[in-house]
């Protein structure tokens, strides 16, 4: 899922490869935010899915996150989802349903998405693309092939990032 503000034009990308379901996860956008705030439009920072098997609620989560991008609030839903990971926890997905009708998405089309599966494959290939690069536990971020797990530790991310987004910008 992209940022659908700097998805288009963006000459630098970093992936982030979230559990909508993992408290690091709501850490982690606050260097989020801080690098759309400092680069704009020239990162584009794509939310990957990579919903781990302890969160037992996070790969219907990442299936309502597409949805809610296929209605063009894909980062705000994410966003707002993550804020209330413990919830989640507790409720599930008639959470999943209520946020979207909260942020005034079509909270109807969430419920036939979860039942119909329309987002499963990007779901999907999203998990497995990250298996695939050795992806074990979120966030981690990628940069320019460069891997950074905060599955450990987030310590010192947000400024390797910002490292390789400014060698990547000066050309």
């Amino acid at each position: 899922m992209s940022d659908s503000i700097t998805a288009s034009a963006s000459p630098v990308v970093l992936e982030a490869w979230f559990d909508l379901q993992c408290p690091d996860c709501f850490q982690a956008l606050d260097d989020v935010r801080a690098l759309r705030e400092k680069y704009g439009d020239r990162i584009d920072v794509r939310l990957r899915h990579f919903p781990l098997e302890k969160h037992k609620h996070a790969y219907a989560a990442a299936q309502a996150a597409e949805e809610a991008a296929e209605q063009g609030q894909g980062w705000p839903y994410a966003e707002a989802l993550l804020a209330r990971t413990t919830e989640l926890d507790g409720r599930g997905e008639p959470l999943l349903v209520e946020l979207a009708g909260e942020l005034g998405l079509e909270a109807e089309e969430f419920d036939t998405a979860l039942i119909d599966g329309r987002h499963l494959l990007v779901v999907d290939a999203d998990q497995a693309e990250g298996k695939a690069i050795k992806v074990t536990g979120t966030p981690t971020y990628v940069i320019d092939g460069e891997r950074l797990d905060g599955g450990k530790s987030q310590e010192g991310l947000r400024a390797r990032i910002e490292e390789i987004a400014d060698r990547l910008l000066a050309g």
